[in-house]
């Protein structure tokens, strides 16, 4: 695990997806692909869509089922979410087992961190499955201690 290729946007208010995006954006004009995953934001097809416009350079996936933000759902659906957010999780191994991608940004994964969904073993497992010539973006409102081991670039992102 290359640490000084895992970069990290936090903050409690907006932007960490956009700079994400525009991160991405940029590294594709300089001819790497991109790959970013979605977590807890809901299944927004109208922006998905106008998204994927930027493929093959920049794929975008999501593995929510439900249009609402995770938070919006009732517990049923929560429980379900969860699998399609494990599967999400699972998806994002992969790809960084095949390094099918130069960059890859998990939009939301802090909040995974903070809620017990992933847990700080499988943290782990998803950064040593990281090969050195992937670079890795998480985006999420808090760093918890066990990330910040892994991250060497912190960008706290503030919001009026």
């Amino acid at each position: 695990m290359c640490k000084e290729m895992v970069t990290v946007y936090c903050g409690e208010g907006k932007g960490k997806t956009a700079a994400a995006l525009g991160y991405a954006v940029q590294s594709a004009a300089l001819g790497s692909s991109a790959i970013i995953i979605q977590f807890l934001k809901g299944k927004k097809d109208e922006e998905l869509d106008f998204l994927r416009r930027l493929e093959p350079e920049i794929k975008f996936f999501s593995f929510a089922r439900f249009e609402k933000d995770f938070a919006e759902l009732s517990e049923e659906e929560q429980k379900e979410e969860s699998m399609n957010i494990r599967n999400g999780f699972n998806f994002a191994k992969k790809v960084l087992v095949t390094g099918e991608c130069n960059l890859l940004i998990l939009d939301s994964f802090l909040e995974l961190l903070d809620n017990h969904m992933v847990s700080e073993e499988d943290l782990q497992i998803l950064m040593n499955a990281k090969s050195e010539d992937t670079e890795l973006m998480l985006t999420g409102k808090h760093v918890n201690e066990a990330l910040g081991r892994y991250a060497l670039k912190i960008y706290e992102i503030h919001a009026d």
